[in-house]
């Protein structure tokens, strides 16, 4: 009895359907999960550099703010920018451009001589890593096997409280030994610079060659994986070049006219949840060090017990595969504001730094259960043609709210107390849950579309 075409499984099937090994998709996992790391370690940079860079060149709080206002805008745009560029050039090109663009320019903000110059290189630093993100997940998402998807996804999360907690740990190593904010630039970039190497030789997506219409590479890939993790040799066809999505869904208004006409109230939910609850996230990381000094600690000090609140993280990561037993909105709908009023404690606790220092902790566990149960769920929001644009724009607006946040937070500390503006941060999270729970369906056991 012969076998049609029809009858066999597509190339895209058979990645899909291999085993597991740390040896071949592990390192994908691995070389991805270091970008998003890297992504970690920048963003929370600006949280140790603000009380450096104001006594180094006399700023008050809010100038300052605006050099991670620029790094996260950045960011923000490169986010949107290098999902285009990856589905031009291909996932293995623009993963490894991202990082170097990142690296070059980060050496670039370590010999500014002024802080106008900073701002500039740290944007364009942003830009190059904010392509991390969407790019590492898909190349990552598109390597890995059906089965081990969702935990594989999930624990790429698992890279950002490692990278945070690197980033506080390094730059207070490095003023204890050398008392040099620049270097501390420079300490990220040699790490970097490795992975931007080793990526040389991570395979390009097949889902790309496909789409590209370069099927002999693509069988090669495939080929290669199945020999690689010692599966038996299929036959295989290969889909047509426009069956293959790509990583971003096309122009800026397509994407918010598809995302927004799918659905206005889901992708009004997802916007808010990104919004304010990484808003209480990057307002803790980028000012808790000069709130711990504020309050009378060293800034070496304050440096590590940023540090040690970031790595805390880890635990709570690995606390939210709980998702796949609890519904995603009742987590969230839980962790969200309590991370908010944690950090309203630590404010009122300042006078007592042992009792505030606890209550960072906890602020940490709790938030790092929270942000790896929002991404699950709001890219299970959107059916398949519409997940990569409508988790991007999300990502985006969480990025343009934590960079501006900030600096609304530098004006807006002296007038108001600290305990007010986290309050008002928290009670900004209770609304966008509780417009979850009205307008959002809950995704947790449910078939993707």
């Amino acid at each position: 009895m012969s076998v049609t075409a029809n009858s066999l499984p597509t190339g895209v099937q058979v990645v899909q359907n291999l085993p597991w090994r740390w040896g071949v998709q592990g390192k994908i996992f691995i070389i991805g999960g270091l970008g998003f790391m890297f992504d970690a370690w920048d963003v929370t940079l600006n949280g140790a550099l603000i009380p450096l860079i104001m006594k180094e060149w006399g700023l008050d709080r809010s100038t300052a703010a605006l050099m991670g206002t620029s790094n996260l805008i950045g960011m923000a745009l490169g986010a949107f920018v290098w999902g285009t560029v990856a589905d031009r050039i291909g996932r293995k090109k623009a993963f490894t451009w991202t990082l170097l663009i990142f690296s070059l320019f980060t050496v670039a903000g370590s010999l500014a001589p002024n802080f106008e110059l900073f701002a500039l290189f740290r944007f364009i630093a942003g830009f190059g890593l904010g392509g991390c993100i969407p790019v590492d997940y898909a190349l990552v998402g598109e390597f890995t096997p059906t089965k081990q998807r969702g935990k594989v996804m999930t624990a790429m999360d698992g890279w950002w409280p490692v990278g945070a907690a690197l980033s506080f740990f390094v730059s207070a190593m490095v003023m204890t030994v050398f008392g040099n904010w620049r270097l501390i630039l420079l300490s990220m970039v040699l790490p970097a610079i490795l992975v931007f190497f080793v990526r040389l030789h991570v395979p390009e997506s097949p889902l790309f060659l496909i789409r590209k219409g370069q099927d002999e590479e693509a069988r090669k890939v495939i080929d290669d994986l199945v020999l690689r993790t010692g599966t038996p040799k299929v036959e295989y066809t290969l889909p047509s070049s426009n069956e293959v999505p790509r990583l971003s869904a096309g122009s800026i208004g397509e994407q918010l006219a598809g995302i927004w006409k799918f659905s206005w109230k889901i992708t009004a939910v997802s916007w808010a949840l990104f919004f304010t609850i990484l808003l209480v996230y990057y307002l803790a990381l980028t000012w808790m060090p000069s709130i711990l000094q504020q309050a009378g600690m060293a800034a070496n000090t304050s440096l590590f017990m940023t540090a040690i609140m970031a790595a805390v993280g880890l635990v709570g990561v690995i606390a939210a595969v709980a998702i796949e037993r609890v519904g995603r909105k009742w987590i969230l709908g839980v962790t969200g504001p309590l991370s908010g009023f944690i950090l309203v404690l630590v404010a009122w606790s300042l006078g007592t730094p042992s009792t505030a220092i606890v209550w960072l902790l906890v602020f940490g566990f709790v938030v790092q259960i929270c942000i790896p149960v929002l991404y699950a769920y709001v890219s299970e929001l959107y059916p398949t043609e519409l997940r990569g644009s409508g988790f991007g724009w999300a990502s985006t607006i969480s990025r343009v709210g934590a960079g501006f946040g900030p600096v609304l937070f530098a004006l807006y500390w002296p007038v108001i107390g600290l305990a007010n503006l986290f309050l008002i941060a928290t009670g900004l999270v209770l609304l966008a849950v509780i417009f979850m729970a009205i307008a959002a369906p809950e995704t947790a056991h449910q078939e993707l579309e």
